[in-house]
């Protein structure tokens, strides 16, 4: 396995984990919120910002046709251009047969001249499976095969239906599933939520809409059932709209992330190294928060609310009884900050003179 794991057994203080940036440690800052429903969201807006334009994402690379995602099993025939010989004729470089299929790690190659970004909780759609990416990290560009940790979102199926994996655009896996994959590593616990979200989320359509969802065991196909796009498209291009504006008043500030609250309780946060990054995975996101909320339908009386500094409390606590850092040299590091009731992912970016903290994930457990 390339790179290297070292789990660390520390009891640290309040703040002795801080976000590791280029220069200087960027100093976050919540905003009023907007709510939809029983969603709200926190704008975070930073001190410092980014130039993360290098970075592809897996929709754009996949879209291209420059990112190749197949089962682990499916690398023959999978090309790309090598460098010219002496003779100066170029040729196909083809790769050697890999292990069969499995249901928790597929075959990705970058052929980009940009490094890839990956987000725990992006869904590829295809294969035998549709699968979910399980944790945060940065392929080269140019890379040979890589072995991709995934999460399967379609227990019932193992038949083959492409090659390759397509993305599904502006779908994401919501903060329950992403919780089980990136802090509990759990695929038991996947198709639990998997299986509860497409409950919540058919029961809120009215039953001749809801039966093409009960047809098959698929998320992804959940997600992409029209009924349900406008039930969550209900409570996410509201949200959309409202962060917009709230931003475009505040021009000298760098939007870079959300904090988000479900029933007035907060759950997680996504915070960038740049306004950039926000931007490309916004629409993804805010609709992973909004099917969220339709797993936890709003109380007959509503708890008071989440407030400004409780979301500013649960971005900047960072006390933590255990840290896990995993480290691809050169690449990225990322590390899992443990609390009594949180757990915080922090990717963060060791390509040459680019050395800052590329996303922050933070989630309650």
């Amino acid at each position: 396995m390339k790179g290297s794991l070292c789990l660390l057994g520390l009891v640290l203080s309040v703040g002795a984990i801080a976000f590791q940036m280029k220069d200087a440690t960027p100093h976050y800052r919540v905003l009023m919120p907007i709510s939809q429903g029983n969603v709200t969201v926190f704008p975070v807006v930073a001190s410092t910002s980014y130039d993360t334009g290098f970075f592809l994402t897996l929709d754009e690379g996949i879209k291209s046709g420059q990112v190749v995602v197949t089962e682990a099993g499916g690398v023959t025939g999978l090309v790309r251009p090598r460098p010219a010989a002496t003779d100066g004729v170029w040729r196909e470089r083809q790769y050697p047969q890999q292990t069969r299929a499995q249901v928790n790690q597929l075959s990705l190659i970058n052929n980009a001249d940009r490094p890839l970004l990956l987000l725990a909780g992006e869904i590829v759609t295809g294969g035998k499976q549709d699968r979910i990416v399980g944790k945060d990290r940065i392929i080269p560009a140019h890379s040979t095969p890589v072995a991709l940790g995934v999460f399967c979102v379609e227990p019932h199926r193992w038949t083959e239906t492409s090659t390759k994996f397509g993305a599904l655009g502006t779908a994401m896996a919501q903060p329950s599933i992403r919780l089980q994959a990136m802090a509990q590593q759990n695929q038991q616990g996947v198709w639990a939520e998997v299986a509860k979200s497409r409950a919540a989320l058919t029961k809120s359509l009215a039953p001749p809409a809801a039966a093409p969802v009960q047809a098959s065991s698929s998320y992804a196909m959940a997600m992409k059932n029209q009924s349900i796009q406008v039930e969550i498209d209900s409570v996410a291009k509201p949200l959309e709209h409202s962060y917009d504006a709230l931003i475009q008043k505040l021009r000298a500030e760098n939007a870079v992330g959300a904090v988000v609250a479900v029933n007035g309780e907060i759950i997680w946060a996504d915070v960038f190294a740049s306004s950039d990054l926000l931007n490309r995975f916004w629409p993804k996101l805010i609709r992973s928060y909004a099917a969220e909320s339709f797993g936890t339908p709003m109380p007959v009386q509503f708890p008071r609310g989440a407030t400004v500094q409780g979301a500013q409390d649960f971005l900047d606590r960072l006390g933590a009884t255990h840290e896990s850092v995993e480290t691809e040299p050169g690449l990225y590091r990322q590390t899992e900050i443990s609390g009594d009731d949180y757990t915080a992912f922090v990717l963060t970016s060791l390509l040459p003179g680019e050395r800052f903290d590329v996303h922050i994930a933070k989630m309650k457990r």
